[in-house]
């Protein structure tokens, strides 16, 4: 069986990464398969472990990261940590899956440097601030506070879109849902 390739998504909030994604996830011949996260913060709701993600203490969450058993991990707030294991990218993509990654910014680029020719990196950029200020204001679940700071960290995130292999401006979510197809299947081989 052939091993499964990685495929790394980063967009800033609000773009339609995730609606992308699960777009893609639709389609079988693309073969996709999503890679459980570890956090070191307490499951929420109806959460179970090893299914939502791998709840980890703060001290095994840090222990995995100085044994380098970690591909990408961020501390988002304070003492909460997420992260993905290499064992979780090994699983998915030695069953013949590709692994998509939904991952910000800096977690993208340690990946694509990290797995190189085996990983395919796209930056799903907004039509323009504006537009990402309109869709952001449209979901009326912000206050004004947290829109600044997104679109503030949406700046931010948008200068490192050179750095990825390719860029998909989502204007028309079908048009960019086909692009980032187009790419996916372009990289894994799919005629």
């Amino acid at each position: 069986m052939r091993k499964g390739r990685i495929i790394i998504l980063s967009a800033p909030s609000g773009t339609g990464k995730s609606t992308i994604i699960s777009r893609l996830m639709q389609d079988a011949d693309l073969r996709l398969g999503f890679s459980i996260s570890a956090t070191s913060r307490k499951p929420r709701g109806q959460e179970v472990d090893g299914k939502d993600y791998f709840f980890l203490s703060e001290e095994e969450f840090c222990r995995r990261v100085e044994r380098g058993e970690f591909v990408e991990w961020e501390e988002v707030y304070a003492g909460t940590r997420y992260g993905t294991l290499e064992s979780e990218v090994e699983r998915v993509t030695s069953s013949g899956h590709n692994l998509i990654m939904d991952v910000d910014v800096k977690g993208a680029l340690n990946i694509k440097k990290r797995f190189d020719g085996e990983a395919l990196s796209i930056f799903i950029m907004p039509p323009g601030i504006d537009v990402l200020e309109q869709r952001l204001r449209s979901r009326a679940t912000d206050s004004e506070e947290t829109i600044a700071k997104r679109l503030a960290k949406a700046e931010y995130e948008m200068g490192f879109a050179e750095k990825f292999d390719t860029v998909v401006v989502n204007d028309t979510l079908d048009d960019a849902v086909k692009e980032v197809n187009g790419q996916i299947r372009d990289f894994v081989g799919i005629d």
